[in-house]
């Protein structure tokens, strides 16, 4: 089995491209960030066959060191560990700089000096801000509302420079709003699942405006898959959407969760989930063409069959009991 390394492999799309990785015959090297419990986040929940083919290392991108440890003798690094709580990083825009712009930048300096043959860099779709032109394609410019998205743009402007200065096998993918079980509850949708399955029935958000391109978790970790391993000539130094090209807005979101839950929602607006003015991101909706042409990819799940997957996840009580629905999840 070829080796290959995943940051960020304890989180939410981490842990399910862990899965895709190894049900596809790669022994995964994954990367859980340093903590004094032990605790390994999602990676605890995987079956006992995936684990075989995991080796948890314990560290931290923002240490160079941890990073050379990690990617030394893989055959690709798939690089998504960052900090992406948006509301946080009006708080803590620092450590936001540390992890998602340093952190790039100490694995693109292992990927280049230690010649791994490819680098997946994740992006996000909140570079672009409020879309100027629909659909978003690649070229769309680069307007970032808040210090998450600025960081994230930052880093990938370096992987870009890498590329043309060191000829760094560097890809990045930027999906759009993905989601599905195991997603944290800053999120929109696992927020609404997770009241109405813990019970509630008048449920707690910020703006119902803003509309996004939702994608199942399993169609990203497909794409993450997808470009890790295609030829190097139609991918590498590109940067690729991975979304459905549909977008639905919040507040059509909540109707479709309830409808498919079965219950009636009322919803209350909550003023410290939403973003400043300028901030906030209201239209983001996905051209994957360009991924779609270079590899083939395309999404085979439906929003409405994402949907029913994470509600069923969430009604797994002891899925629902690792998550506080009752206060704000920054």
């Amino acid at each position: 089995m070829s080796t290959v390394a995943v940051t960020g492999a304890e989180g939410f799309i981490g842990s399910h491209l862990v899965e895709k990785l190894v049900s596809h015959g790669h022994h995964v090297r994954a990367m859980v960030q340093y903590n004094s419990f032990s605790s390994f986040g999602w990676l605890e929940t995987l079956d006992r066959d995936t684990l075989g083919s995991v080796e948890i290392v314990l560290g931290d991108v923002r240490d160079p060191g941890s990073v050379n440890g990690l990617v030394k003798g893989t055959e690709a690094v798939y690089h998504l560990a960052a900090l992406i709580a948006i509301p946080y990083s009006y708080q803590a825009p620092h450590s936001y700089i540390e992890t998602n712009v340093t952190g790039t930048l100490n694995v693109l300096e292992a990927v280049r000096h230690l010649d791994i043959p490819r680098m997946v860099h994740t992006s996000t779709s909140e570079t672009y801000g409020t879309a100027q032109t629909v659909p978003i394609t690649e070229d769309h410019p680069i307007n970032t509302q808040s210090p998450y998205s600025a960081s994230k743009a930052g880093g990938d402007r370096l992987a870009d420079s890498y590329h043309a200065s060191f000829a760094t096998p560097v890809v990045t993918l930027r999906p759009f709003n993905t989601f599905g079980p195991r997603q944290s509850m800053r999120a929109v949708i696992p927020t609404v699942i997770a009241q109405l399955a813990a019970g509630e029935r008048e449920i707690t958000l910020g703006d119902l405006r803003p509309t996004r391109d939702f994608m199942f978790v399993k169609d990203t970790a497909n794409a993450f898959h997808t470009v890790g391993t295609a030829p190097a000539e139609t991918v590498v130094g590109q940067t690729f959407n991975a979304g459905t090209g549909g977008e639905i807005s919040v507040g059509d979101l909540v109707t479709l969760v309830g409808k498919l839950m079965g219950v009636d929602v009322t919803v209350k607006e909550d003023e410290q989930r939403i973003r400043p003015a300028n901030s906030e991101v209201m239209r983001l909706v996905a051209d994957a063409t360009r991924l779609r042409t270079a590899t083939g990819w395309a999404p085979a799940h439906s929003l409405e069959e994402g949907l029913e997957q994470t509600i069923a996840f969430f009604r797994e009580p002891g899925n629902l009991a690792r998550y506080k629905t009752d206060i704000y999840n920054v």
